[in-house]
């Protein structure tokens, strides 16, 4: 079991390993989407970019970024990652709509 802290939202709530980060925000009524995103998301299949979040800590508790991150994500600091791609594994603080 693993912690998820939406530091702006000032939100911890509990998430088994290996949650999706993008489903444990929208169960907990944490806005991951921007204007643009809240419309034109692609429902959580790693192809829009538009659920992006910045790690701020327990980046070592999460999947490994995927191909789909890599290439949407290619000119980003290396703790961004999307919500809908990346798997909890323990404590992690995340920073929403960077």
């Amino acid at each position: 079991m693993g912690g998820i802290r939406f530091v702006k939202e000032d939100k911890e709530v509990v998430a088994a390993t290996g949650a999706n980060l993008r489903l444990k925000a929208m169960e907990n009524s944490v806005d991951i989407y921007k204007m643009w995103g809240k419309m034109m998301n692609c429902g959580g299949y790693g192809q829009c970019g538009t659920c992006a979040v910045e790690i701020v800590s327990g980046m070592e508790n999460l999947s490994p970024r995927t191909d789909a991150e890599n290439k949407l994500l290619k000119k980003k600091p290396d703790n961004y990652r999307l919500a809908c791609q990346t798997l909890v594994n323990g404590p992690v603080e995340v920073i929403t709509k960077p």
